[in-house]
């Protein structure tokens, strides 16, 4: 919006009708324009789309080298798996109970001396205690596991949103460095929904309400009438210019409209409910 602020203001009769009566410049924009990178540094193996491709939420995009991370995983899961030791404690514990029962028994009966039932109760207890340090240690491997799985699954990047892909910068081989900001692996834009950008003079603030329904003509070659809703009315006025932003939701499915086109806009009355043309009427002259 502030790029388009600047354009605008820097034409001639910034903020003047357009052409006709009541129509105003505009322009087109993305819904949603992200960057795509890695949450980690890493070499990447695979990118799964290019310009022009249109990919879906939750798509796997780029794929970076994982093969310690995947080695890391295999290991948590064998030790978060692993039987041997808790059946061993099980035993200890079963026989060390038996020993400490029949040693009671005994001791009652004045066959054992009394050390020697003690020391067998002991003995229980600290196998008891065994048995619990070795279930703590089978969770804290399931928990080793589970972080292992989580730093394999960032090796992997899936779209965040439902685009275009608008452009690529880097490819297989080269370093993915979340730390550069100037270099995402790719970026995505979402055209089936735009948003229409326009300036207006103060002396339609007044005039222009969020809800309120309105008619984009893109100019030529795409041309037509499209229905669009005010999504937005700025509250900051341009001291300079006299004007206000507007931002309009347009649909665009299929990405007929292409973002970035120069357009006019002409608002429904504030107190009239009549709907402007839908995008069904595309092809009328603008």
């Amino acid at each position: 919006m502030r790029a388009y602020l600047g354009l605008v203001l820097a034409l001639p009769g910034a903020g003047a009708l357009a052409a006709e009566p009541g129509e105003f410049d505009c322009v087109t924009e993305p819904s949603r324009h992200v960057e795509v990178r890695a949450a980690v540094e890493g070499l990447i193996t695979a990118i799964h789309a290019d310009r022009g491709d249109r990919v879906k939420s939750g798509q796997v995009l780029v794929e970076l080298d994982a093969g310690r991370e995947q080695s890391s995983a295999e290991l948590a899961r064998f030790r978060a798996t692993m039987r041997g030791t808790i059946r061993s404690a099980e035993s200890r514990l079963e026989y060390a109970t038996v020993k400490a029962e029949r040693n009671r028994q005994l001791h009652e009966e004045r066959f054992v001396s009394a050390e020697e039932s003690d020391e067998a109760a002991t003995e229980r207890r600290l196998a008891e205690a065994e048995l619990l340090e070795t279930r703590d240690n089978r969770r804290v491997a399931e928990l080793e596991y589970l972080r292992a799985q989580e730093e394999l699954r960032l090796r992997t990047v899936l779209a965040p949103i439902d685009g275009v892909v608008v452009r690529r910068n880097l490819n297989p081989g080269e370093l993915a460095d979340n730390r550069d900001m100037e270099r995402p692996i790719l970026e995505l834009a979402n055209v089936d929904v735009l948003h229409v950008e326009a300036l207006l003079p103060l002396e339609a603030f007044r005039q222009v309400r969020v809800g309120q329904r309105a008619t984009v003509m893109p100019e030529e070659p795409v041309g037509g009438s499209y229905a669009a809703e005010v999504a937005v009315v700025d509250s900051l006025v341009d001291t300079a210019s006299g004007t206000f932003g507007v931002r309009l939701t347009l649909p665009n499915p299929g990405g007929s409209i292409p973002a970035g086109i120069k357009c006019r806009v002409a608002f429904a009355d504030a107190g009239s409910d009549s709907a402007a043309p839908s995008a069904a009427g595309s092809g009328e002259g603008g």
